[in-house]
């Protein structure tokens, strides 16, 4: 979520809020995760009811108190505050709290994942994922395809993920791929891998070599890139022989070009300039 103002105040404000409450051992982050998807995709249908629980114009309290009285009954109370907390909160617009609530719901399902010790193993799993929905594009195709029913990509994700992947990878990829919400794909999955990233309080390199990094290179890249940065990398490795020899490692928006090919690219650059 790419939050403005008002949006981002309240945002940080809620995964504060989130933080604390999954420290309780006794509350089921997973089924935390279910419920706020759900309120999510409520809001997500119906507009006017955002809108309603966004008016800068009405009190935070009644607010609240309509959500309460809307979600009473069919969630959690821990879910019930979560939400109130939200609407008492202003907001840059309304679509930013339908997208605050989905990100709370990845949130959730990742601190599971975290607390079970399998967050390292649902990062690796999102990119690998990626990657081979960026190089096949008739699986791309069916994931994305608006007359496909939710049920059906249900099941080809269950076929493709199941037993194979940790099983938040695939509560994830499903939450995405059956309600994308205008976004891509891609971006859906980028956005999961560096909520996983955050929650480890790290930052993600997305490193490409000609051939497969040895430990000890991979130890001192991700060492050399911490010092950079000042945070803790989490490597994701991509194998590409066009690179030629070297490495191409993009860190967010900010690419470090070190292959052969990239280089000779930039001669021809020059020359014909």
């Amino acid at each position: 979520m790419t939050a403005h103002g008002a949006s981002r105040e309240a945002l940080a404000a809620a995964r504060e809020r989130l933080d604390a409450l999954t420290d309780n051992t006794s509350v089921d982050a997973r089924l935390l995760a279910d419920e706020l998807a759900a309120v999510t995709a409520l809001l997500h249908r119906e507009v006017s009811l955002r809108r309603v629980l966004t008016d800068p114009a009405q009190a935070g309290e009644a607010k609240a108190e309509l959500a309460g009285r809307l979600l009473g009954g069919k969630v959690g109370g821990e879910t019930a505050d979560l939400v109130a907390g939200l609407v008492r909160s202003r907001w840059s617009q309304p679509r930013d709290l339908v997208d605050a609530l989905e990100e709370l719901a990845d949130l959730a399902d990742l601190t599971a994942a975290q607390k079970s010790g399998a967050l390292d193993t649902v990062e690796d799993e999102l990119f690998r994922f990626g990657r081979i929905v960026a190089s096949n594009t008739g699986l791309r195709a069916a994931l994305t395809d608006r007359a496909a029913s939710a049920a059906a990509k249900s099941e080809l994700l269950r076929s493709l993920l199941g037993g194979r992947a940790d099983a938040t990878t695939e509560r994830l990829v499903t939450r995405l791929v059956t309600a994308p919400r205008g976004r891509s794909l891609e971006a859906g999955l980028e956005s999961l891998s560096k909520l996983a990233a955050d929650r480890r309080e790290r930052m993600v390199a997305v490193v490409t070599s000609a051939v497969p990094l040895a430990d000890q290179q991979k130890e001192r890249l991700g060492a050399a890139l911490a010092k950079i940065y000042g945070r803790r990398m989490h490597l994701n490795l991509d194998v590409d022989p066009a690179v030629l020899g070297g490495i191409r490692v993009q860190v967010g928006d900010e690419v470090i070009n070190g292959s052969i090919a990239d280089r000779i690219e930039d001669a021809h650059r020059r020359m014909a300039g």
